[in-house]
């Protein structure tokens, strides 16, 4: 399944299905914030949450192309990500975009 930021997919037509979303709340844990404490006192990167962060976006990406392929999507444009703060300590990472059926512009 093809998944891009664009309104459209180069040399080909497509018809809009839906709105489709993945998302996934994804909460600290004690020991992170023990390492991330540390880490804000030297600074740089906190591997811990960024790790995290990717997973959750993975999983949220995931969410959403399987959504997609449930109602015959053959890709999903316009894609976009956003976070927000659940409650204190988690967060929920969203990506959303609009599923397509696609076809050759030849046609």
């Amino acid at each position: 399944m093809q998944i891009v930021t664009t309104d459209f997919i180069t040399g080909k037509e497509i018809e809009t299905i839906q709105v489709v979303k993945g998302s996934v709340v994804f909460s600290k844990n004690v020991v992170r914030d023990i390492f991330a404490g540390l880490k804000t006192i030297i600074g740089g990167e906190i591997a811990g949450y960024t790790e995290m962060l990717n997973d959750a976006r993975n999983i949220a990406m995931q969410r959403m192309i399987e959504e997609a392929s449930r109602i015959g999507g053959d890709a999903v444009v316009n894609v976009r990500f956003a976070t927000s703060s659940v409650m204190a300590g988690s967060s929920e990472i969203i990506v959303y975009g609009t599923a397509v059926k696609l076809s050759d512009r030849s046609r």
